[in-house]
């Protein structure tokens, strides 16, 4: 007997719940919601074309903390501040001491120091030949590089353009690109490329397992359009917060897993309430009507917890993890136009092609076939599992606090030159600097202290000096290494209102712990009032601002979620269990974070390279995202 999938003439009662209505109103107008659809879709498509161009990586940055106002301080009165970038440049006879490499480089340091947008030049053979600027066989220098303005100036204006022309090298010389902001423009399309070979794994994976799953070309097909319906509108509307905010090129990757991720869910939830309708014997209208109803209002309420889950990252100063919160909540909207919108009016005009031969109605079919065996395997298992609840619930409970337990080694750290490939070029000349140079003075931290004299700060700069990881510390008096002076002073690099120190690190000290060198340069009691900032400065506050702000995200994320869910359910009591059993399985998926990327098991086969630490803003972010679909869902 055929399935009985015909629409027929609507019995859609003019009173009933919102959803009901909106499931008959939709079958009606099928055609006019499915028009729509494409016309928005369109739309949608060109104004994300033009929106993923504009992403950006931002810096790791902590407004108003003390290495901001450091930096500002640098600006403002003494011109000066962190590089950007570096050059290596490598003598390609002899050394870097021979007099023609010497004034090759010279040439070349006031050659970028003449480019537009460059604020600043310095190299090895223009500070006099410190020992933090040459490598320790004599083959290397290095030429620093201040480039001011916000990242997408420097990567998108400066940089393409200084780079390619100045590491053509010289006859004596050849040059290589490295520093943190070269890094993050090389990032940013391997990040591109990284989001396009996503999809061409995820996409027919995904095909195949709804395939098995629905035994429908169909019904398989379906929920991945929904899925790239979400994309394409959340990359659309993306383009509009554009306007003020800066978003994370790394909001694609996002975009594409929760969008193909929550398309494909919330279109099974209605599927599945639609192909069990009608093997109760309703018609395709009243099927659909009562899917919307009942399956969307599950969709509505999964999405509006994922959402305000992502919103808590509103709750954080750092472009960086607010550009996800809008990525996020962008793609949860598009997911839900598509579940509640546009699929019933698609089951309206093809809903026969989704069903199957179980879906027939129960009088239709025979007494068990196999889906129904599939369920009973299923109705066992729980059952057996409710005869024992101590025992099943005691082992599951260990098993995943087992899996969850190298979560306990968790050490944050901020992604440097090793999140490229070995291949990329930034990544092996910060290679090269970290293998042949003893210290890091592209990496300094600065001390800036107002209305203070050079003098002044002599003792100090001696005592700093003195510091295990500190290789040098130069100021207008001096320079200063084990606590003894080395070198004269450089008033012209210094001059300006006040007195500021550059603390050069190790090459160790920063391959280490740049963060508790820090700390160890704050713990110094000053002469006088300091601001302590620089590249490593800004990583501590970063880190710091982070960290301090976890238990407002906590309280946050449990509060916003637990309220929705409370509002769902009408219990106070399921809420409270589902987030317990919720931070089980977050915990599992935290002990995977350190287990594989952290500790850096399975890094051959997936291709990267440990650190040792986790950048702190990925455990905030991973927490709201999967809190929230594990909530919603």
């Amino acid at each position: 007997m055929a399935v009985n999938t015909r629409v027929r003439p609507a019995r859609e009662q003019t009173g009933g719940p919102p959803l009901r209505r909106l499931g008959f109103l939709l079958v009606r107008r099928r055609k006019v919601v499915l028009a729509l659809a494409a016309a928005v879709l369109v739309l949608a498509g060109a104004l994300a074309a033009g929106a993923v161009p504009r992403l950006s990586l931002s810096r790791f940055e902590a407004p108003g903390s003390e290495s901001d106002r450091a930096q500002a301080e640098l600006a403002e009165r003494f011109g000066t501040g962190s590089p950007d970038m570096v050059f290596l440049v490598t003598a390609r006879s002899g050394t870097v001491d021979d007099p023609a490499v010497e004034a090759e480089g010279r040439e070349l340091t006031a050659r970028i120091a003449g480019w537009e947008g460059v604020a600043e030049s310095a190299s090895y053979w223009t500070r006099g030949g410190p020992a933090t600027l040459r490598s320790e066989d004599g083959r290397h220098a290095l030429i620093v590089v201040r480039i001011p303005g916000d990242a997408g100036h420097v990567r998108q204006e400066v940089l393409p353009a200084l780079v390619p022309e100045i590491t053509k090298g010289t006859r004596l010389l050849q040059v290589r690109a490295g520093g943190g902001e070269e890094v993050f423009r090389e990032t940013v399309p391997l990040a591109r490329q990284d989001f396009v070979r996503a999809e061409l794994v995820i996409f027919p994976l995904a095909f195949v397992l709804l395939w098995f799953y629905q035994r429908r070309v169909m019904a398989a097909l379906v929920p991945i359009l929904a899925g790239v319906f979400a994309m394409v509108i959340g990359l659309g509307l993306l383009r509009g917060v554009l306007i003020f905010a800066e978003i994370s090129t790394f909001a694609l990757n996002l975009t594409l897993a929760m969008g193909l991720g929550l398309g494909i869910d919330s279109c099974l939830f209605v599927i599945q309430r639609f192909r069990e309708e009608t093997r109760r014997g309703a018609d395709r209208a009243g099927a659909i009507a009562t899917a919307v109803e009942h399956a969307g209002r599950t969709v509505l309420f999964s999405g509006l917890t994922v959402a305000t889950s992502l919103a808590v990252l509103f709750a954080l100063p750092f472009d960086f993890l607010r550009s996800f919160a809008y990525a996020g909540i962008a793609v949860v909207a598009g997911g839900l136009l598509a579940a509640v919108v546009v699929l019933p009016a698609v089951l309206a005009s093809i809903g026969g092609t989704m069903v199957t031969k179980r879906d027939r109605p129960e009088r239709d079919r025979p007494e068990r076939d196999g889906h129904e065996r599939a369920a009973g395997f299923w109705h066992a298992l729980a059952t057996r599992v409710m005869r024992r609840p101590l025992v099943f619930g005691g082992l599951a409970t260990a098993v995943l606090l087992l899996l969850a337990s190298p979560f306990l080694g968790l050490r944050f750290g901020v992604a440097d030159d090793r999140v490229l490939p070995p291949e990329a070029s930034s990544r092996q000349t910060q290679e090269v600097i970290r293998r042949t140079f003893p210290a890091e003075e592209t990496d300094a931290i600065q001390i800036v202290s107002k209305d203070r004299a050079a003098g002044e700060a002599t003792r100090y700069a001696e005592t700093l000096s003195a510091l295990p990881g500190v290789a040098q510390v130069d100021s207008a008096a001096g320079s200063y290494a084990g606590g003894r002076r080395v070198g004269d002073g450089d008033p012209e690099r210094f001059r300006g209102r006040g007195a500021w120190l550059s603390v050069v690190p190790s090459a160790e000290a920063l391959a280490g712990d740049p963060v508790r060198l820090v700390a160890a340069v704050r713990a110094v009691e000053p002469p006088f009032e300091v601001l302590v900032g620089g590249y490593p400065a800004e990583l501590a506050d970063y880190r710091s601002s982070v960290v301090d702000r976890l238990p407002l995200v906590l309280a946050l994320m449990f509060g916003v979620t637990f309220a929705v869910l409370a509002g769902m359910t009408r219990s106070l009591v399921i809420p409270l269990k589902a987030s317990l059993l919720n931070l089980l399985s977050l915990g599992v998926m935290f002990g995977a974070l350190v287990w594989v990327f952290q500790e850096g098991h399975l890094s051959g086969l997936l291709g990267f390279t440990p650190t040792g630490s986790l950048d702190p803003s990925i455990p905030i972010l991973m927490l709201c995202v999967a809190y929230g679909l594990i909530h919603g869902l």
